[in-house]
């Protein structure tokens, strides 16, 4: 132990065998199914419960500090815990079998959407799918606002959100940043928002490799965070620029790195929460695919293990297939996918890589928990705005636009009501909600009521 009561450098040593640490990360990453709750308690009884390789209140530690960040917090998490056990290798290795088999699979589902989407029994699966996604999304919202919405104030949060982005058109990362104002602020003048405690230990048990109360931890250094920026920022650059310098600043490809670059550095608050704005600009900016095709995405994506986020990848797949400039269709959606990938989880690692050291300090600081408190808060009306937009374009097959000023608000056309998601989208509320049915047995319940309406001759647009 050194003198300032830390134990030895993640750097130094393996704290676990290698070898059974890549073992580890993989079984998980074929379990991280159920969104970031899931993937979390996944961890937590592996890393924690079962193998005893990190403390419960230090796990916790490491998710309070992969909160604060951009990106899918699980995914984080597992980067944190594999370089806490074995160095830069094990953050590596770790964060890479987390999303290895969630992007093979969602390639494979891409394709098959493109390939057979149009066909009436792909087609029908995949109508049954999309009213699925509503009752998820609704779930997410009614969860997550159970934990985050203690306060009156951050109930205000959430609905002011809602507001911004539903009826005002304001820009997501706007919203996330007057949300963290609003929540310092809070924190300042009402500190009852912030809950503070340490949740309980881990059980009985020997003693885990990492314990609570020792960090296993390089020093920070100004030397050490130049390398990793400049490492970082290489390994993100130079794929985009190869694209760049090969298809032209105008390409597909060119557009979907940049702007799914710039979306991996606003994903506060998960998955839910970036995909209002992704869905907007993909669709209605840059036309890659339909409003419901977003949703369908959305369906594949919860189908697969792996982060959530993994939606853009669907995204590009499809919007570089139909638009290949140049390319071979199907060369030029499996660039687009992989593009996408590599800069939206690359700044995942640098970023922890980068401020891991730090931890610690971060550890009883206030305004930094009332900043993310009031984004946790916001991140509920963001998802409920989600919600009402997948709505929108699955439940009816026109919207109209209206504006009166400022004012900007997409509203259905009552004549455009689609029967068959209606009716689909209420039995699925019924299995999550009442029955409280897992989201891949709903979705597969769903896509079998598609199925269904198709055989039977109902319309499913």
């Amino acid at each position: 132990m050194t003198e300032d009561g830390s134990g030895p450098a993640a750097g130094s040593r393996d704290l676990v065998p290698f070898r059974a640490a890549v073992r580890a990360w993989f079984g998980i990453s074929l379990q991280t199914f159920g969104g970031p709750a899931g993937q979390i308690a996944v961890m937590q009884r592996t890393l924690v419960e079962e193998r005893r390789w990190i403390g419960q209140r230090r796990f916790l530690h490491a998710l309070n500090y992969c909160m604060l960040l951009p990106g899918p917090e699980a995914q984080q998490l597992a980067v944190y815990v594999g370089w806490l056990l074995n160095g830069t290798r094990g953050g590596l290795v770790a964060g890479t079998l987390f999303v290895l088999p969630g992007v093979v699979a969602l390639l494979a589902l891409s394709a098959v959407y493109v390939a057979w989407g149009a066909t009436s029994a792909v087609g029908a699966l995949f109508a049954g799918l999309a009213p699925a996604v509503l009752a998820i999304v609704a779930q997410a919202v009614v969860r997550i606002g159970r934990r985050a919405l203690t306060h009156p104030a951050l109930v205000a949060v959430a609905v002011a959100a809602f507001v911004a982005l539903a009826v005002f058109g304001v820009p997501f990362p706007v919203v996330m940043a007057d949300a963290a104002l609003a929540g310092w602020l809070l924190g300042r003048f009402v500190p009852g928002i912030l809950r503070g405690g340490d949740e309980p230990g881990g059980g009985d048990g020997p003693q885990p490799v990492v314990p609570d109360d020792i960090l296993h931890a390089e020093r920070p250094s100004a030397a050490r965070a130049g390398r990793i920026l400049a490492l970082g920022v290489l390994a993100w650059g130079l794929p985009l620029a190869a694209v760049v310098a090969l298809t032209g600043t105008g390409s597909v490809f060119t557009e979907q790195g940049l702007f799914f670059s710039g979306t991996a550095l606003i994903t506060f608050g998960g998955a839910y929460a970036v995909l209002a704005y992704v869905a907007q600009r993909a669709v209605e900016t840059y036309g890659w695919l339909g409003p419901g095709e977003m949703v369908r995405g959305l369906a594949l994506a919860e189908t697969t293990p792996g982060p959530l986020i993994m939606v853009v990848q669907f995204v590009a797949f499809v919007g570089a297939y139909r638009d290949p400039d140049g390319l071979s269709p199907w060369a030029a959606a499996l660039l687009g996918g992989l593009l996408t990938t590599w800069v939206t989880f690359v700044p995942c690692f640098v970023l922890v890589f980068l401020g891991a050291p730090y931890v610690e300090r971060l550890r009883g600081n206030r305004a930094l928990s009332a900043a993310l408190t009031g984004i946790t808060a916001a991140v509920v009306g963001v998802i409920a705005n989600l919600a009402v937009y997948f709505g929108l374009h699955t439940l009816f097959s026109r919207t109209v636009r209206h504006s009166w000023g400022v004012v900007r608000l997409d509203l259905p056309d009552p004549g455009s009501v689609r029967p068959v998601p209606v009716v689909i989208a209420a039995v699925a509320a019924v299995l999550v909600f009442r029955a409280r049915w897992s989201v891949l047995r709903t979705l597969a319940a769903c896509a079998l009521l598609g199925a269904a309406a198709a055989v039977a001759g109902l319309p499913l647009d």
